[in-house]
């Protein structure tokens, strides 16, 4: 019965997976699982291990993910219309991750890495211009900075104490500390 009950569930997964009308959340979570949450962990694995096999292959996917993803950016509000687009990212994000195939590695070896050789002396002159900008951004703002800082730090340590409020010893309600100052009419009374 136990068996009935898995192949049940497994055909309702696949069915809300493959059905194309309103199935675009379910698809669009999977897609976010297999492109980013499962090569996270995958990734951190690699690092904890220190396999260097393990840590190219998932620098190879990152590389890989990323220049898809500024692709992405631009031609997302196009792509959504095409029918069963995030079915094919879903199959995209799976091939560029199967061992068997490594198609992160071949995305990389036969496209990107030619792209970026090509281009390199640009990119670099474009990111050392980034990186100094951004330097002089930060130290010319470092003021708020450090204001954004203390007034998260603050709202964090609010939401702390509303999730975990500090307890009382037996609901005793606590005065005020310190002497109470009495009028100079009540002492006259």
């Amino acid at each position: 019965m136990a068996l009935f009950g898995s192949n049940t569930s497994s055909e309702v997964g696949l069915r809300l997976l493959l059905c194309p009308l309103g199935a675009n959340v379910v698809v669009r979570t999977a897609c976010c699982s297999v492109g980013t949450i499962l090569p996270v962990y995958s990734t951190f694995r690699a690092i904890e291990s220190r396999d260097q096999n393990e840590q190219q292959k998932w620098l190879l996917y990152w590389a890989a993910y990323g220049s898809f993803s500024i692709i992405e950016i631009f031609t997302d509000k196009y792509l959504y219309w095409f029918p069963l687009y995030y079915h094919m990212k879903f199959a995209f994000l799976v091939w560029l991750q199967l061992p068997s195939v490594e198609g992160s590695k071949q995305l990389y070896m036969h496209h990107l890495r030619p792209f970026l050789v090509r281009h390199q002396a640009r990119f670099d002159q474009v990111a050392e211009f980034l990186y100094g900008e951004m330097a002089k951004f930060v130290s010319s703002h470092q003021a708020e900075f450090l204001f954004a800082k203390a007034l998260l730090s603050r709202i964090l340590l609010s939401a702390r104490d509303i999730i975990h409020p500090r307890q009382q010893a037996h609901g005793a309600i606590e005065g005020p500390t310190g002497q109470v100052e009495t009028s100079e009419s009540e002492d006259e009374e």
